[in-house]
Parts: C-alpha cells; sequence; structure tokens
C-alpha cells in the first residue's frame, strides 16, 4: 500500500514538472466593415488556424478601425502590441518601399498577370521584404481594381478630373498619380471620408467597387467611372516580434492558415464585386466605362518618373516580362 502511494505521488510529481503546452491567441486587428470578403478571409484563417493546430493557435480578431487606420496598426505591429494586420499595399510603402511597385497605373495587364506575380516568386519576395522594418507578410488577398468616383461632376477622362479634391491613400505614390491627373490629391483616412465627402471636403475618391459599396459612399456620390487605374493588393502581415516566438511548427500552421484564407478570400472577391456593382447601380448610381487608353496615355509619364529608381525598373521590367 506505502509503495503504491510512493508511486502515486512520484508520477503526480513528474506530471507537475512535465512542460505543459501553452495555447496562444494572436491579436488581429483592421479596418475594415465586418461585410467585408477580407474579414470574412481573416474570420475563416482564425477557424483554419485552430483545426490545424488542435487549438494551441488562436485568433481574436478586432475590426473596423477598432484599434486604429492602417498605418497606426502597422505602428502597432512594430512594436508586436498587436500579432497581424491587414493594410493596403499603398500604405505598406511608406515602410518598405519595394511595395511602391504596386502603386504605379496599369502595372498589371490583367488579373491573370496579377495573379501570376503575387503567387510567385516576385510577390513571395516582397513579402519578406519588409523584416527590416519589423513585419512580415503572410499572404495577399486582391483588393480588385481602384477608380474614380465623385458627387457632381461626370468623369469619361482624365481631363474630367482636372481642379477636383481627390481623396487619397496615405501614398506618395497615389498622391502623385492623383495630381498627375490634375486633380488635387487629398489624404484623408479612410474613416473620415463619408463626412469629407458630405462636407465637401472632397469632390470625390477612388477605391474598388466593394469598398465603394459597404462604405455607403454611393449615398453621396452619384458618378463611378471605371477606369481601373490600379490594382493595389491587401497585405497580410505579422509583427517580426511575434514571428520570433513562434515555433517552426507554429509558423507553419500560420502560413497554410494564411495561405487557405486568401483562396477563400479570392473566390469571395468575385462575388462581392458583382454583388457591389449592381447594388450601387440599382441606388441611383451611374457606372461609366470609358476608354482606357486615355488615361494610360496620362499615366506614362509618373511611371516613368518612378522608374528613375534602379531598383524599381529592375523590379518592374522583371514584372512586365513575366508571362
Amino acid at each position: 500500500m506505502k509503495s503504491q502511494l510512493v508511486l502515486i505521488l512520484f508520477c503526480t510529481l513528474l506530471l507537475s514538472c512535465s512542460p505543459k503546452q501553452e495555447n496562444k491567441t494572436l491579436r488581429l486587428a483592421h479596418a475594415l466593415d465586418v461585410n467585408h470578403s477580407v474579414h470574412k478571409a481573416m474570420v475563416f484563417m482564425g477557424e483554419e488556424l485552430e483545426t490545424l493546430s488542435s487549438g494551441k493557435l488562436k485568433i481574436q480578431i478586432y475590426p473596423s478601425q477598432q484599434l486604429g487606420a492602417e498605418r497606426e496598426l502597422l505602428e502597432l505591429l512594430q512594436l508586436g502590441s498587436i500579432d497581424i494586420t491587414k493594410t493596403s499595399a499603398a500604405v505598406v510603402e511608406s515602410f518598405s518601399p519595394e511595395f511602391r511597385i504596386f502603386s504605379l497605373p496599369y502595372l498589371f495587364r490583367d488579373n491573370d498577370h496579377m495573379l501570376a506575380v503575387l503567387n510567385g516568386e516576385i510577390g513571395e519576395r516582397l513579402l519578406t521584404s519588409s523584416t527590416r522594418f519589423r513585419f512580415r507578410g503572410l499572404s495577399y488577398y486582391d483588393s480588385g481594381k481602384r477608380s474614380f468616383y465623385t458627387k457632381e461632376r461626370r468623369v469619361e477622362t482624365p481631363a474630367d478630373l482636372e481642379g477636383l479634391k481627390i481623396r487619397v491613400q496615405a501614398s506618395n505614390t497615389a498622391i502623385q498619380m492623383v495630381n498627375n491627373y490634375n486633380a488635387a490629391a487629398t489624404p484623408i483616412p479612410f474613416g473620415e471620408l463619408y463626412s469629407a465627402l458630405q462636407q465637401g471636403v472632397v469632390d470625390g475618391a477612388e477605391n474598388n467597387p466593394p469598398s465603394f459599396y459597404l462604405t455607403r459612399h454611393y449615398e453621396v456620390c452619384k458618378y463611378y467611372v471605371l477606369n481601373e487605374h490600379t490594382s493595389v493588393p491587401d497585405v497580410l502581415m505579422i509583427s517580426e516580434v511575434t514571428w520570433q516566438k513562434l515555433s517552426e511548427q507554429e509558423r507553419e500552421w500560420v502560413k497554410e492558415a494564411a495561405e487557405r484564407s486568401k483562396e477563400y478570400q479570392f473566390e469571395l472577391w468575385k462575388e462581392s464585386e458583382m454583388e457591389a456593382l449592381k447594388a450601387v447601380e440599382e441606388a441611383g448610381v451611374e457606372i461609366i466605362y470609358p476608354d482606357k487608353t486615355p488615361f494610360i496615355e496620362a499615366a506614362k509619364p509618373l511611371v516613368e518618373q518612378f522608374l528613375q529608381d534602379p531598383q524599381l525598373r529592375s523590379l518592374y521590367n522583371e514584372i512586365q516580362e513575366l508571362e
């Protein structure tokens, strides 16, 4: 009896001293509405990560700018105050200059060309180019093509933009692009744009169809010209502080969950674009399908100006040569 008691105590001691597997919850913050395809993809990512890790890794999501706008979230990422965020590649360029390439007008020939870049070696190289700034890319999300929408002036050619105050992201490339069209580029946080449009602080903005619809900007802007000047992807970023704390196995789980969410989001995006265009048209927005040639021609001097940077030119040529 005594020997059995000693054995039980010995086994209890061994169990109490053995290392325990700690469950981890990663904090993911973003600025989008919960109905956006990217938010739904990140919810899906959390579910996949929990499944892959058998519950050892989970994600808690803070949507709708609860913790700040995209630039602020990147700064929190650098500090390790949050673990993951989604941001436009245009915002990343303020930290990691290689990402300027995505803001160049008419960079991609078509969707297949874009996917070949994002899903290939070039895209992967860009994802890891930001590690020196204390965050790294996990995957891309489709953010469609950005086009202009305006309150009172119908836009069909670049000349129609002249003198208009157009809201842009906090991106030097986006600012110069809009100024190149002889409009007045006006950087305003995305969450403040609806009231800025209402109050006449700006005359219009530029974004993809789902964002135009989900933000209800169509209530103020009645013209949407699908000139599709840029295809700037969203980027799912993880803090380098967090990354270094993860084991190799945990990193594999996170990367795999991110990849699965990307594939899921790309499918959702196609549906959301069609739904958005239908909805805003039914709400009274005039959708204009212009000849893109004048927009492409007007953007060429800006592209050439940016390609004076040897690193950017090399990357641009590499992208253009990709089949």
